[in-house]
């Protein structure tokens, strides 16, 4: 599916199939808009030369430019026919759990006001902590789904898991015994507020695990407001310290400083820039609650969220031409490197590939459905997956192949089909799509796409 559009006084065409990218002068943005209302075939001659007349274009300049455009047509790159991928296609064996999301406990010490995990709890007004049988018994249940797969992942989370270190600790010695005793590669993540880090954390963080993700908002007046303690305190100060501690002694290996924007801070350009000037890495998204809380988003914030995407790809270039470029997350995406088509069109596997496992052993489709009993899978302490549920059997029909918002989207294959939760918080459906959603999706690629095209610039000049 061919894409074209304009950005920063520049007119640019993408191939979503193909991933062929390039930058269109004005004749050539008339002329494959003709190509396009004739769905990709070629126009006539006497089309073009009235093409030319009615743009006052010269007309060996129009069947040139039709004429550069046939060639990519014919090599694939443009108007390239999407394959045929069937539902079974995508899993020739079965779908395998190869990733979890290993709730090291359901309490925290920060009180974030758009938390969708109620601020540690869940909603249940009950505060657990994950004990070490549970633990293991998490791993050998993604073990044993896992099948012939070897790399698997998993995600420390909560609440905040640090709350609960030793058995952060414990957990970690019985992943790197279990893992390779059974041909495994089990990597490591930790998702953690930064509150509680220290020199000892620090050290085993940056030892046993492949990723850290930091929670921190952005500017200190925005954090404060949304993220203050269970004292009513702001934690930017401490967490910003700590979080600079940390990336100093993290050096080259991954990490991310991940925020959320809310109606408070629609200006969030501003928090990326906060964020890259404390560690380049960083990701920052919107966020997803009852659309009744103040902090909410609404489709009428689209146009503001639109061009705050815009400034801060335009920020982002001119850091880059300063030497001072940094990561974001969400604009980092080599349309020329997607990954396979199967893998494309999986998504992020909830409740298939991915599934989340609380304290109490109750396995979920996904952390941000937990909470929710209408979606337990199962438990890892009574045997793993329910034979008689029918929730796994729902999310294994969640492919992109089979959503119909999804056929006629070029930036299908970016997405996966959306966030199943999100698609479900708002419309109680899990087969759609959050429409919200995948208005950004498709303007931060535009912009990844830009900031691409800057970069080639700048080799072509070097």
């Amino acid at each position: 599916m061919l894409h074209c559009f304009d950005l920063f006084g520049e007119s640019f065409a993408f191939d979503s199939e193909s991933g062929a990218f390039c930058t269109l002068d004005p004749i050539a943005v008339e002329v494959l808009r003709l190509w396009n209302e004739h769905n990709g075939a070629a126009p006539d001659q006497t089309a073009l030369l009235k093409l030319a007349r009615e743009k006052n274009l010269q007309p060996a300049e129009v069947l040139e430019s039709s004429s550069e455009i046939a060639d990519l047509v014919r090599d694939g790159a443009f108007f390239a026919k999407a394959p045929d991928v069937r539902t079974e296609q995508l899993y020739p064996d079965k779908p395998r759990i190869k990733a979890m999301c290993l709730h090291i406990c359901h309490d925290c010490n920060l009180r974030c006001r758009y938390c969708f995990a109620g601020t540690g709890d869940f909603g249940t007004g009950v505060r657990t902590m994950l004990d070490e049988k549970t633990a293991e018994a998490a791993i050998d249940f993604l073990i044993r789904e896992s099948g012939p797969r070897r790399h698997l992942d998993v995600d420390f989370f909560g609440g905040e898991p640090l709350m609960n270190w030793r058995v952060v600790k414990d957990l970690v010695a019985y992943c790197e015994q279990e893992g390779p005793r059974h041909g495994k590669d089990i990597r490591l993540t930790i998702t953690t507020n930064a509150t509680l880090l220290d020199e000892e954390k620090i050290d085993f963080i940056n030892e046993h695990f492949k990723n850290c993700v930091l929670s921190i908002d952005g500017r200190q007046e925005v954090h404060d407001f949304m993220r203050p303690n269970a004292g009513g305190q702001g934690s930017w100060q401490k967490v910003k310290r700590n979080i600079e501690n940390f990336v100093k002694k993290r050096g080259n290996k991954e990490y991310y400083l991940r925020g959320t924007y809310t109606a408070y801070n629609k200006d969030f350009s501003k928090d990326v820039l906060a964020l890259a000037d404390i560690a380049p890495q960083v990701s920052v998204e919107p966020v997803v609650c009852d659309p009744s809380l103040p902090w909410a988003l609404h489709d009428a914030d689209l146009p503001q969220l639109k061009a705050e995407y815009e400034k801060l790809a335009f920020a982002m270039n001119e850091r880059r031409k300063q030497g001072k470029g940094f990561n974001f997350f969400h604009f980092m995406i080599d349309a020329g490197r997607t990954p396979c088509i199967y893998k494309r069109l999986k998504g992020c596997g909830v409740g298939s590939e991915y599934c989340a496992v609380t304290p109490a052993g109750e396995i979920y489709p996904c952390h941000q459905l937990v909470g929710d009993e209408r979606f337990i899978m199962g438990n890892v302490l009574t045997g793993g997956l329910d034979p008689d549920s029918r929730v796994h059997e729902e999310f294994l029909k969640l492919l992109v192949p089979d959503k119909e918002a999804c056929k006629a989207c070029w930036a299908r294959y970016y997405c996966g089909g959306g966030c199943v939760s999100n698609a479900w918080h708002r419309q109680q459906n899990l087969q759609g799509v959050d429409p919200f959603s995948c208005e950004l999706l498709r303007k931060r690629l535009e912009c990844s796409l830009w900031l691409k095209a800057k970069r080639q610039e700048t080799a072509a000049q070097n």
